[in-house]
C-alpha cells in the first residue's frame, strides 16, 4: 500500500512539473521563443538613467549622455538583455557657447539627463531637462527607428522627470526631488497648460521618513497610480541607494509609499535603483535599474517584479538577482555590448553609431573622405587641453575588462600639437605623440585632472610616422566567491611596428567623478597648443573586450 501511494505521489509530482511554466512557447505568430538566463549587469557600460518602454514585441530603452553628441541613444531589443542602439534623439542639442567649448565654457556633467520615454496613439515621445540650459526638451516621432524627431522646448526645467498619459486623454509631467510635483501639459506636448494641474502631490519622505529621493517613474497600473524613486537616503545598513514605490487610486489623491527594493548585489554599498518597469508578451514583469559600478560608470542591471498585494516587488526575496531567467527569440543568451571595432572606411563623413563627439564636434575639421579608410582630426584653434579641446571623438569602455587600440599617422603634427587616445574622464591618462619645438616627434604617457596642468608623466624621442597606441582598462568586479576586486586601473602602451609593446608610465587609478557625471571612454583627439592647423590620421580603432 505504501509502495503504490509513493507512485501516486512522484506521478502527481511530473503531472505538477509538467504543468509549470514551459521552456519554451510560442507568439500569436507561431514563433517559437526559448527561456534563456542572462547575467547582471546586462550590459556592462555606463548606460545611467534608463527607462523602457515596449511597443508590440520591440522593447526600446533610452539613457543619460550628457554633453556627448549626438545625444540620448534609443536602444531596442527584443527580450530585455539583447540590446543594440539604434538611433540618438539629437545630432546637437544646442549651438552655443557651452556645447562649443567657447573659451571655459562646457556643459560637463550637464546637458540631457534622465529621459523619460512614452509611446501614445502611434507616437513616441521623450521627454529630459538640461539644468545649464535651463530647459526640458520634448521629442516626438512617429518612428522611433529611422523617422525624424520634432522637437519642443519648455523654459522650465523637470528634473529627472516623467512623462505620463492619462486613461482620459490629458498629459503630465511628474518631477523633483523630495518634494514630487504634477504638471499638466497641452494634449500636443507642445507646453505647460494654461490653468492646468500644477501642484504638490508627495513628499518622497514617506518611506521611512527619509526625503530626497528623485529620477521619477509614474505608471498607471491596474487600479493605481505608480512613481517609483531612487532614494540615496536609506535606513539599510551597508546599502546607499534603494528603489522606493508610492500608489494612490487617485492621481492627485493621498499616495502611500514602501521600500520595493533595497539591495547591493554585493557592489559596494552601491543598490541597484533607479529606472522604469515594463511588461512582457507573456504577462511578466521587469525592472530595468542601474548600479553605480565604480569607473566604468552605472550599468544596467534587470530585475523579476513580482505584484505583491498590489506592490511591484523587485528582485528575489528582497534580494537582487545576479542572474535572470527570460523568453527570448534567441538560444541563448549572450552579453550585449555597445563596443565595436572601426576601420573607419566609410565612403561618407557618418560614424557609426558607437561614437560620441565630446560637446559638439567641429564638422569642417574632421573626415573620413579626405584620406580614404582613416579618421583625420585637424585642429582649428590653440587650446591648452583635451577638455578644451573640440572633435574628440569617444568610445564607451566596458567592464570588467577591456582593450583600446589605434594605428596613428603623425605626420601632419606641427610643433606643440598632440594626438592619441586617452582614458577620458575629469582625471585623465593620454598616451599619444607630441612634437617638440625643434620638430622631434616623442612618445609620451600625460595625466591631467580638469581644470589643473597636464603633467607629462613619461616621454621618449621615436622616428618615422605611424605608431600604434593601446590602453588596457580594468574595472573591478566582483568575483565567483564574493570577493570584490578593486582594480579600476588603466595601463597604457606603444608599439613603432604593432607586434612589440612597450608599457610608458606608471599603472593609472581610474575613479567615477561627478565632474563629469560619466564612465571612463576612451578618447581620440588631436589639438595645438601652439599654431592651429595640424592634422592626425587614425587607420583603425579596435576594442576587445577580455
Amino acid at each position: 500500500m505504501k509502495l503504490k501511494l509513493l507512485a501516486l505521489f512522484l506521478a502527481a509530482l511530473m503531472l505538477f512539473s509538467a504543468c509549470g511554466k514551459p521552456k519554451t512557447l510560442k507568439t500569436e505568430s507561431g514563433e517559437l521563443k526559448n527561456l534563456i538566463t542572462a547575467q547582471n549587469p546586462i550590459i556592462w557600460d555606463d548606460v545611467p538613467d534608463p527607462d523602457v518602454i515596449r511597443v508590440d514585441d520591440a522593447y526600446y530603452m533610452v539613457s543619460t549622455t550628457m554633453f556627448f553628441m549626438p545625444g540620448c541613444p534609443v536602444m531596442r531589443s527584443y527580450d530585455l538583455v539583447h540590446w543594440e542602439i539604434v538611433c540618438y534623439v539629437y545630432d546637437i542639442l544646442e549651438d552655443n557657447a557651452k556645447f562649443n567649448l567657447v573659451g571655459e565654457e562646457n556643459s560637463y556633467s550637464r546637458g540631457q539627463w534622465a529621459t523619460s520615454i512614452r509611446y501614445h496613439d502611434g507616437k513616441f515621445y521623450v521627454l529630459f531637462c538640461a539644468l545649464d540650459q535651463g530647459k526640458t526638451y520634448i521629442f516626438t516621432t512617429a518612428d522611433i527607428e529611422s523617422g525624424e524627431w520634432e522637437r519642443t522646448e519648455l523654459d522650465r526645467v523637470f528634473y529627472d522627470a516623467s512623462l505620463f498619459f492619462d486613461d482620459d486623454g490629458r498629459v503630465y509631467v511628474v518631477q523633483g526631488i523630495g518634494d514630487v510635483t504634477i504638471t499638466e501639459l497641452l494634449s500636443d506636448c507642445s507646453g505647460v497648460k494654461p490653468g492646468g494641474v500644477d501642484q504638490k502631490i508627495l513628499n518622497s519622505g514617506i518611506v521611512d521618513g527619509l526625503s530626497g529621493a528623485e529620477g521619477s517613474h509614474f505608471y498607471k497600473i491596474g487600479d493605481y497610480y505608480y512613481l517609483l524613486m531612487i532614494s540615496y537616503a536609506t535606513s539599510t545598513p551597508g546599502v546607499a541607494r534603494c528603489e522606493l514605490c508610492y500608489r494612490s487610486k487617485t492621481l492627485l489623491g493621498e499616495y502611500e509609499g514602501k521600500t520595493v527594493l533595497c539591495d547591493q548585489m554585493g557592489y559596494y554599498g552601491s543598490g541597484v535603483a533607479q529606472g522604469g518597469i515594463v511588461d512582457t508578451p507573456e504577462g511578466d514583469w521587469y525592472a530595468l535599474l542601474f548600479q553605480d559600478h565604480g569607473a566604468v560608470g552605472r550599468v544596467p542591471c534587470l530585475q523579476p517584479v513580482k505584484w505583491t498585494d498590489g506592490w511591484p516587488m523587485m528582485g528575489e526575496d528582497g534580494k537582487a538577482v545576479k542572474e535572470i531567467s527570460v523568453y527570448s527569440p534567441e538560444k541563448e543568451w549572450s552579453e550585449s555590448s555597445l563596443m565595436s571595432d572601426d576601420e573607419f572606411d566609410s565612403e561618407t563623413n557618418e560614424l557609426s553609431l558607437f561614437w560620441q563627439w565630446n560637446h559638439n564636434p567641429d564638422n569642417g575639421n574632421w573626415s573620413l573622405t579626405e584620406r580614404p579608410g582613416w579618421f583625420r582630426i585637424t585642429t582649428s584653434a590653440v587650446t591648452k587641453d583635451i577638455f578644451h579641446t573640440r572633435n574628440v571623438l569617444t568610445h564607451r569602455t566596458e567592464g570588467p575588462t577591456c582593450s583600446s587600440e589605434v594605428k596613428l599617422d603623425f605626420s601632419g603634427l606641427n610643433p606643440g600639437d598632440f594626438a592619441g587616445i586617452a582614458a577620458f574622464q575629469t582625471y585623465s591618462g593620454e598616451v599619444g605623440v607630441y612634437i617638440s619645438d625643434d620638430g622631434t616627434p616623442k612618445a609620451y604617457f600625460s595625466t591631467i585632472k580638469r581644470g589643473e596642468e597636464k603633467y607629462i608623466v613619461r616621454e621618449e624621442e621615436i622616428s618615422g610616422s605611424e605608431i600604434y597606441l593601446k590602453i588596457d582598462f580594468n574595472f573591478s568586479e566582483i568575483n565567483e566567491d564574493g570577493s570584490i576586486t578593486t582594480n579600476d586601473q588603466a595601463r597604457f602602451y606603444y608599439s613603432l611596428d604593432g607586434e612589440n609593446w612597450e608599457k610608458i608610465g606608471k599603472s593609472f587609478t581610474m575613479s567615477y567623478d561627478l565632474d563629469l557625471f560619466t564612465g571612463y571612454r576612451t578618447a581620440l583627439y588631436c589639438y595645438s597648443t601652439d599654431t592651429a592647423g595640424g592634422s592626425a590620421d587614425f587607420d583603425w580603432f579596435h576594442i576587445t573586450k577580455n
